[in-house]
């Protein structure tokens, strides 16, 4: 282990999780049981707890529909959804190798992985004071299978959309509605049940259950922090597919989550690794070539940056009173009916990206107040646009930031408020009517590769 990299925590106590005590983690044995279509996934630290989580496909599935094909490529998409959720224990104690037990990695996969446990885990690392990249090796023990086993069988033929509750998935949705999708949440809450309503669309609900000791574990010194949560539920969804028999996975992710939140002494650290452009490419090549030819998983928004989806929220009309991105409503302490916080990175960000494109009144509606006339604002707004201190959330560019200040300077309902009055001459210095124009238009790049579906959400996106 690296020395000093713990000194500032207290010495050992009765109780206490020394997380400098576990030189190891293991990916342990991992089981499905098909009546009750629940995955058991296991994992352990060496010389200290075990975990076990568990997910549950929850949804029944349609007697009408294909038989679940639970070979191979089923397998094979568990294998790596079990790495992939392990990221959730190993930062108890972030040790610097990482030992899959059962079943080997090809060269693909352990890159893939690799990545998943540096890059994923980089902002977890810099909030407790662990170095980036992370020094972090992955040790497969078994033999890596031969690709030779890959079907050209497609899982089923159907489009998955899995939605989280914020503006751009129910974009996606509208575009493609007439496509007949289905729509896809991992332990969703009741904001985005009554979304699943209004949009009145089928859902496959997932039941994702960590290790119940978890919490107790970070009460007594484990570490914690942010984990890859996209990474996740994507493969949750690749496993899905062959139980629900759909063969394409349309993410409603934007351009801007590449860029990286901040730079830690030369080293890009990005709070969205697992929605970037790379892990994409990544995600597609792992299941392409290690799970199946047949399935298709990607963003049908990559081309598009916030600012243009915003506009293209504002111009469905749909979803106002509902949507919510502000994560505080995701927490278990949060009140049943709690959208918007009004005071948090996530709320500055919508707020700033729809302001353009709706009336003051009723963004301040929306959101229930109006964080542009509050000076005390002034300063979350600036971070976004920021080089040194850009939040560690899901928000977008720092140019999209400055392009929507810059948009509201000249708008009249909005030009005199604090925030636009404190904030434009700094964004008019970041981005010019070039970048401007450049934000709201696609960007180049890889189509998602189903064009029913690029088509759809370019109608949708050109047309606002």
């Amino acid at each position: 282990m690296h020395a000093g990299r713990y000194a500032d925590r207290p010495m050992s106590v009765p109780d206490q999780f020394e997380p400098q005590a576990h030189r190891a983690f293991r990916i342990g044995a991992r089981s499905f049981d098909p009546g009750t279509r629940t995955i058991s996934l296991h994992y352990a630290l060496d010389d200290g707890p075990s975990f076990v989580e568990t997910i549950t496909f929850e949804t029944a599935l349609d007697p009408a529909g294909p038989t679940p094909d639970l070979g191979p490529g089923f397998e094979r998409a568990l294998h790596h959804l079990h790495i992939a959720a392990g990221t959730s224990y190993y930062k108890t104690a972030a040790p610097d190798l990482v030992v899959v037990e059962e079943g080997g990695l090809t060269e693909v996969e352990s890159d893939f992985h690799h990545h998943l446990y540096d890059d994923g885990l980089r902002e977890f690392a810099v909030t407790n004071g662990l170095p980036v990249p992370r020094p972090v090796t992955i040790q497969a023990k078994g033999t890596p299978l031969d690709p030779s086993w890959l079907s050209d069988r497609l899982p089923g033929a159907g489009l998955l959309v899995p939605i989280g509750g914020g503006k751009d998935s129910m974009v996606l949705i509208e575009a493609v509605r007439h496509l007949e999708p289905l729509l896809f949440a991992v332990n969703p809450r009741p904001l985005v049940e009554r979304l699943v309503a209004e949009a009145g669309l089928p859902l496959v609900v997932v039941r994702r259950r960590l290790e119940p000791g978890l919490a107790d574990l970070n009460q007594r010194g484990a570490l914690n922090g942010h984990v890859p949560i996209t990474a996740i539920v994507s493969l949750i969804a690749v496993a899905g597919a062959f139980l629900y028999g759909y063969d394409t996975i349309a993410l409603a992710v934007e351009r801007s989550a590449s860029e990286e939140t901040r730079l830690v002494h030369g080293v890009p650290v990005n709070h969205q690794y697992s929605k970037s452009a790379p892990f994409e490419a990544a995600l597609d090549r792992l299941v392409r070539t290690t799970v199946s030819p047949g399935i298709t998983v990607g963003s049908a928004l990559r081309p598009w940056s916030e600012l243009a989806i915003s506009r293209a929220f504002a111009g469905t009309g749909r979803y106002r009173s509902t949507f919510c991105s502000c994560n505080s409503v995701f927490r278990q302490h949060a009140a049943h009916d709690a959208r918007w916080c009004g005071d948090c990175p996530k709320c500055r960000f919508v707020a700033l990206m729809l302001a353009p494109f709706v009336g003051r009144s009723e963004l301040t509606e929306i959101l229930g107040a109006d964080l542009f006339a509050d000076p005390a604002q002034i300063t979350g707004f600036a971070a976004l646009m920021s080089d040194v201190d850009k939040p560690f959330e899901c928000v977008g560019e720092r140019r999209e930031s400055a392009a929507a200040l810059r948009l509201l300077a000249v708008i009249p309902e909005w030009a005199d408020s604090p925030v636009v009055v404190a904030l434009g001459p700094v964004a008019e210095q970041l981005v010019d009517d070039a970048g401007l124009a450049e934000l709201l238009a696609p960007g180049s790049g890889p189509a998602f590769p189903a064009p029913e579906v690029v088509a759809a959400v370019s109608a949708l996106l050109e047309g606002a």
